[in-house]
């Protein structure tokens, strides 16, 4: 019976908190799921990524010939301007009606509008890749709060399984000492015991509500309070990790959004340069208009007569056609101070992507360590808590009859409970890194259909 009871503490369980069958437990995966489609945000970052494609969009119809139409109803008083005869009239009101449209296109400038297409096509890429770094931000983030809550739910149930046990040993002392077998003092030393073992049960149970609201409240739900995760079965294997850190980089470098990111940045910035040359170049453009208008006081030639509206905006049709060039001489150095800033931005752009790798491999780094690092851990915690876990039977033993005070016992049961907490607290550490690592290599997050293997 006791070593049953021990062996829980080695084992996921789900804690009495969490064991409402009417609630939904969610999986990682539908927590990332969840979040990545409701996550504020990422919203915002969708919303930045739609507006670099409407700024893409506005680049290429800026090729289109542009069209502009006018109209105007003008009054003139006194002596007045008739414009479609070009005559002055005294003391008389004179209307008037004008129209115009005029179209114009640009055919030579120096291919910045080309240029622009290309840098906006980039800052497009770029801002993907943007969106997809929040993702795995958020990603990773909801990862390491559901394994918190696991954790939490193992050293809670570790807590409890150790507090029974106090209790058990509590009943029997009692009887001892009302026996006359023990003294009273080994009583109170094991009722201290476990007063201070609920004490740490209460503290363990907090924490896992606060990691279960942390959680929650990352995926933005409205109702909290019943949030519950599933608890999957985790392995730990006493093998190495399949690849260092620099076959693990050599592989993200290559998809990873971040890197992805800083490279259609540079690409972005060498277009810019490309613009800011292009404004060394001549401007042509070819324009063309229709224009025509109506006077109330016009008169048809030769017979006087009225002259009607529509007849008026016929007879009174002109058209144009022309082209227009602009040669940039001296514009207060603007376009080779404008030159210098591009390449400047150019040289920002590199450094970024050359930091943005180095921080990559040095999260890989370090990810690799704390995992070889945990796994050592792990199996030395499991050995400390075997050997713990033997050290406390005998000192129960012992305490039965009287070889060893309630203070000797209690201190191997303090032992076993830490030996415990160290190795849960090792095994998560270990899952997350080697998750991180396998995210760098393009494995999704999951932690389904895996079992403990004990060493």
């Amino acid at each position: 019976m006791k070593r049953r009871i021990l062996s829980v503490g080695f084992f996921i369980l789900f804690s009495p908190l969490c064991l409402l069958s009417q609630q939904k437990s969610w999986t990682l995966e539908e927590c990332i799921a969840y979040a990545l489609q409701n996550n504020i945000q990422i919203k915002q970052q969708e919303l930045m990524t739609q507006y670099q494609v409407s700024t893409l969009e506005q680049s290429k119809l800026n090729l289109l010939p542009t069209l502009n139409g006018s109209a105007s109803h003008n009054y003139a008083f006194g002596r007045a301007l008739d414009e479609t005869t070009y005559e002055f009239t005294d003391n008389e009101t004179v209307q008037s009606n004008s129209f115009y449209a005029g179209s114009n296109v640009t055919l030579f400038r120096g291919l910045v509008n080309y240029n622009t297409i290309q840098k906006n096509r980039y800052q497009v890429l770029a801002s993907e890749q943007d969106l997809e770094k929040f993702k795995d931000d958020i990603s990773l983030n909801i990862a390491l709060g559901y394994l918190q809550i696991l954790l939490n739910q193992e050293l809670v149930t570790a807590t409890e399984a150790q507090l029974e046990l106090s209790r058990q040993q509590i009943e029997r002392t009692r009887k001892m000492v009302e026996a006359g077998s023990l003294a009273r003092g080994n009583l109170l030393d094991i009722e201290a015991q476990a007063a201070r073992e609920e004490l740490q049960l209460v503290n363990f149970q907090n924490q896992l509500t606060l990691s279960l609201l942390t959680l929650a409240q990352m995926l933005e739900l409205q109702n909290t309070e019943e949030f519950n995760v599933a608890v999957p079965a985790l392995t730990v294997k006493d093998t190495d990790i399949d690849a260092d850190p620099s076959a693990i980089f050599a592989a993200a470098e290559k998809t990873r959004p971040e890197i992805l990111s800083a490279e259609y940045q540079l690409k972005s910035a060498e277009y810019d340069l490309a613009i800011a040359k292009g404004y060394r170049s001549p401007h042509l453009s070819l324009g063309a208009s229709v224009s025509t208008g109506y006077s109330n006081k016009r008169l048809k030639p030769v017979t006087d007569a009225p002259y009607p509206f529509g007849e008026q905006l016929n007879d009174n049709l002109s058209s144009g056609l022309g082209f227009s060039l602009n040669i940039p001489i001296f514009n207060g150095w603007q376009v080779n101070t404008g030159i210098k800033n591009s390449r400047i931005s150019i040289e920002n752009s590199k450094y970024a992507l050359e930091n943005t790798k180095k921080q990559l491999y040095k999260s890989i780094q370090q990810a690799y360590t704390d995992a070889g690092g945990s796994l050592k851990k792990f199996f030395a915690s499991q050995k400390a808590v075997a050997s713990m876990e033997e050290a406390y039977r005998y000192a129960e033993q012992k305490l039965e009859v009287g070889m060893v005070t309630a203070v000797e016992y209690n201190q191997s049961k303090t032992q076993l409970l830490n030996a415990q907490s160290e190795m849960a607290q090792a095994k998560y550490e270990y899952v997350f890194k080697t998750k991180v690592l396998d995210f760098y290599k393009g494995i999704p997050l999951t932690l389904e259909h895996i079992t403990i293997i004990a060493r």
